[in-house]
């Protein structure tokens, strides 16, 4: 069982360590390119303000939450980039101010209904409130990571990312058929050695499939920071090897990579 309390601290930890790099952005600093392509780092800060808005949404009102998103696909508005540049332009204090209010407003509304095991309607199947929580703890540090390449900042990692790793595993089958390949039922190992050290495992000891290596290198590969080609993993059988060029940790369309 995952600990909700600490989960959310550990959201809360990732989004101080990103605000820690913003914080003191003039316009130019927010207007630098990141490596998403036509994102600068203010869309990568609307993009989580964004989607902490429609969290908090769905944690509040999840019929007019369903009512909103369905008007949005019927106006055929792209939510996602619509999001983003909502924060192009706006001043720097206003942008932080709304997304660090936003966080904040997510994080006790989160943890309500991570009490309450409530189930919370999302742009594709309904979530729990953890699972939530930790979707937004791997949007927030695969953003952040973007923000970082772009200000040229290294960020050292921590073992939150053991919640993008359980993500990252969890989304295997997601991830093949997200590009319309037979989910292989054949289970993969994956050993990866953390930020402190520990080995954190996943999968059969005895699986045919593996992929091994450290927790960071495995994040940036499941959130599409890296490509796999600079990243020191060992991967071993058919079903690894399909699976490491398209896992995807996040929702949506498949992503473009790196």
């Amino acid at each position: 069982m995952v600990d909700a309390t600490a989960l959310l601290d550990d959201l809360r930890d990732e989004s101080a360590a990103l605000d820690a790099l913003v914080a003191e952005l003039d316009p130019a600093g927010l207007a630098a390119p990141t490596p998403a392509e036509g994102w600068t780092v203010a869309h990568q800060i609307a993009h989580l303000a964004w989607t902490d808005r429609w969290s908090l949404l769905s944690c509040r009102d999840g019929d007019r939450f369903a009512a909103e998103v369905a008007e949005l696909y019927r106006a055929g508005v792209d939510p996602v980039d619509a999001g983003a540049a909502e924060g192009v332009g706006e001043a720097p204090a206003a942008l932080l101010a709304r997304w660090r209010t936003g966080r904040a407003e997510l994080a006790a509304e989160l943890a309500a209904a991570a009490a309450e095991d409530r189930r919370l309607p999302w742009f594709g199947p309904p979530m729990k409130a953890v699972s939530m929580a930790t979707a937004r703890l791997m949007e927030t540090w695969a953003h952040g990571q973007d923000v970082a390449d772009a200000l040229g900042a290294t960020v050292a990692p921590t073992d939150r990312l053991r919640h993008v790793a359980h993500l990252g595993v969890r989304t295997l089958g997601f991830a093949f058929a997200l590009h319309g390949l037979p989910v292989p039922s054949d289970p993969v190992r994956v050993e990866l050695t953390s930020p402190s050290g520990e080995l954190w495992e996943w999968g059969p000891v005895d699986a045919a499939d593996s992929v091994r290596g450290t927790a960071l290198d495995f994040c940036l590969l499941v959130t599409q920071r890296r490509h796999r080609d600079d990243l020191a993993l060992t991967v071993t059988g058919p079903v690894a090897t399909a699976w490491v060029p398209i896992a995807q940790a996040f929702a949506g369309s498949p992503g473009k990579g790196r």
